[in-house]
């Protein structure tokens, strides 16, 4: 799955090496993305090589080649994607504004709480987090203290070594701060979702990975917007 501006840039560098034979400079692919740093395209070129879509080839500027493009690439599925049916479902990516939650006041012992389930967040590269309002998910109310819970599917592999593994739902208390240590969910740039654990570093925030395969990501405050505090994880077997 690639995030609404992964698949802006794979299809924009596409077609540029198509008209221009060579790749678009750093500064191009940011403005035509509409981005505010070129740090942005750092990230989601990476999140595209890591998914197998482009290679960077070594000892060369400016030099990407795309592997593959996904089914909506083609021209039928860019038709389908600027002209969608009337009537069907569009998913609310919700990145740019903060993550929907519904007050959960702590249930009776022994009661449950019904919590909705918003979509899946990477626990990886960074996808958009994506508002699905008709799921909803039952889970023990104990887990849940007084305010506003939701819940969301784990994609990715980044936090295994934390006990989180792909596919599982992870309980969020919404927060818009969190201690040292903490995993959260966090909103990078207003663009992206993550969970991962917060680490602040004297004035930057650092977004650790518990996988030694993911490097940890460092950013400026005014580049995060914590999101929600991980309190509980449910996994079907």
């Amino acid at each position: 799955m690639l995030t609404r501006k992964q698949h802006q840039l794979l299809l924009y560098v596409h077609d540029y090496l198509k008209d221009n034979g060579v790749c678009p400079s750093f500064d191009e692919m940011k403005d035509a993305l509409d981005l505010r740093s070129k740090s942005g395209i750092h990230r989601l070129i990476t999140a595209l090589e890591e998914r197998g879509f482009i290679r960077r080839l070594p000892h060369r500027a400016r030099a990407l080649e795309i592997l593959k493009l996904p089914d909506s690439a083609t021209p039928e599925g860019r038709q389908r994607i600027q002209e969608p049916k009337v009537g069907a479902f569009q998913p609310q990516v919700v990145a740019s504004q903060p993550l929907p939650a519904r007050a959960t006041p702590a249930p009776a012992a022994g009661e449950s709480a019904t919590l909705p389930l918003y979509g899946r967040i990477a626990a990886g590269t960074p996808i958009e987090a994506l508002r699905d309002q008709s799921n909803y998910i039952d889970v023990p109310g104990h887990v849940l203290g007084r305010g506003e819970h939701y819940a969301l599917e784990v994609a990715g592999d980044s936090m295994i070594n934390a006990g989180i593994l792909d596919g599982d739902t992870v309980v969020i208390e919404r927060c818009d701060t969190a201690e040292n240590g903490a995993i959260v969910v966090a909103l990078i740039d207003g663009e992206e979702v993550t969970l991962k654990r917060l680490r602040r570093r004297g004035n930057a925030i650092a977004l650790e990975a518990e996988n030694p395969a993911y490097e940890t990501r460092i950013y400026r405050p005014d580049q995060v917007r914590i999101q929600g505090r991980l309190t509980a994880l449910f996994r079907q077997y």
